[in-house]
């Protein structure tokens, strides 16, 4: 999500990250009213609350789990949370520690160390759930 690796997400890195879901029709001025919803710069942490609530109307909760339950073989809704930061490492587009750090901040983590994944996939397309 962070192209230039600068440590936050700018309008182009909001762009790049619409397009690899195959939304290239995002304007400008989109984009803009996104940023301006941040308080100020946005890391990883903030743009999961973000994009997350830009991303209504689509499926992207259920391919987020789906995606998931493939590394879940025995259909525990929860995956170790080292096993997910070594492959977010070291897979595709590899994350730094930081970022994944930032994304567990708003994980369900168990006294094993287990991340579940539901809860995560439901903050990542919908953000983070407010406290009333």
């Amino acid at each position: 999500m962070d192209q230039n690796r600068d440590g936050f997400i700018d309008k182009e890195d909001l762009k790049d990250t619409y397009a690899s879901l195959g939304k290239t029709n995002v304007k400008d001025d989109e984009l803009d009213a996104m940023l301006k919803e941040a308080s100020g710069p946005i890391n990883f942490t903030m743009f999961l609350n973000l994009f997350g609530e830009k991303l209504n109307g689509t499926d992207a909760e259920d391919t987020i789990l789906n995606a998931f339950k493939m590394l879940d073989p025995d259909g525990k809704g929860s995956i170790n949370k080292d096993y997910i930061k070594r492959l977010l490492m070291s897979q595709a587009d590899k994350l730094t520690t930081e970022e994944v750090d930032q994304m567990f901040q708003f994980a369900s983590i168990d006294a094993a160390g287990n991340l579940d994944y539901k809860a995560l996939s439901y903050v990542i397309t919908h953000g983070e759930e407010k406290e009333e």
